[in-house]
């Protein structure tokens, strides 16, 4: 099986994983996205060199406490059992910096630094991914919304990919990424902007402008999420987060443009439902 083929086969493979856990029900889909938070923290701090299980309990405690509190946006609650894991979820933060008292006073900025830069890029991304579905106008799991996103995502980077390889002649940011061209970056744009409106005609339980809106925020940040991953293997000097997924590189080289775009989209949802 040649590398094309590998790609072809483990990327529909991807897609159905994804679209299977969301159509199963919320406990399949926080399933799925923990694992994949897991190894993509794995992949992470492989790359900036970070050897501590300490982001494993952070992200698993940031995830639960997003699960939780998914019955309610809004985690101040006089629940106390939501209470208990939010002061966990603080406390299990703070502990980080009784772990690099202890450790060698010379990379002790250093491990935080790099604890609290998987807390932002790897473990807060997925703890709101798994709320999303909940921002509707009837506060319930809504599957297409998450769904809908994922074809956004999957819409924009396909796009980019085929329009850049043929027709892309500028470079978009090439110390970075060599390979992404400003032309792959329009024709991403604006094909993920007609994939919006095709998602918008099935799903309705956000405004068609709500959308596209999502759309852009993809095409934008979906890109900006791939340059800065792009930005880490450098200088690490690595080409895959992993070889975890034959023709694809790592978890990380497949959702890096999901991690990034979900704060945004996550916050504007917010605000608008």
């Amino acid at each position: 099986m040649n590398n094309f083929t590998k790609r072809i086969v483990f990327g529909l493979l991807y897609v159905g994983l994804v679209i299977s856990s969301c159509l199963l029900g919320s406990l399949f889909f926080y399933s799925l996205f923990l694992v994949f938070m897991m190894i993509c923290i794995y992949e992470f701090i492989k790359i900036i060199e970070l050897k501590s299980i300490f982001p494993y309990l952070l992200g698993a405690t940031c995830f639960f406490t997003a699960v939780i509190s998914n019955n309610n946006i809004v985690v101040f609650e006089d629940d106390f059992s939501e209470k208990i894991i939010l002061s966990i979820f603080l406390t299990a933060i703070y502990f980080s910096f009784i772990l690099a008292l202890v450790s060698s006073r010379k990379v002790a900025r250093q491990y935080l630094g790099k604890n609290f830069l998987t807390l932002m890029y790897i473990i807060i991304p997925f703890s709101l991914l798994i709320k999303i579905p909940y921002l509707n106008f009837d506060g319930g799991f809504d599957t297409s919304i998450i769904i809908g996103i994922f074809i956004l995502i999957w819409s924009n980077d396909v796009f980019a990919f085929l329009i850049g390889k043929n027709f892309g002649k500028h470079k978009l940011i090439e110390r970075v990424s060599p390979n992404k061209t400003i032309e792959g970056f329009l024709g991403g744009f604006i094909f993920t902007f007609i994939a919006g409106y095709f998602v918008a005609s099935y799903c309705t339980s956000i405004q068609p402008i709500q959308w596209f809106t999502i759309a852009i925020i993809v095409s934008i940040f979906g890109v900006l999420g791939d340059l800065i991953e792009s930005m880490f293997k450098r200088q690490a000097k690595v080409k895959d987060s992993s070889n975890l997924l034959p023709g694809h590189g790592g978890f990380l080289d497949r959702l890096d443009s999901i991690i990034f775009a979900t704060p945004f989209i996550f916050i504007y949802l917010f605000l608008t439902t």
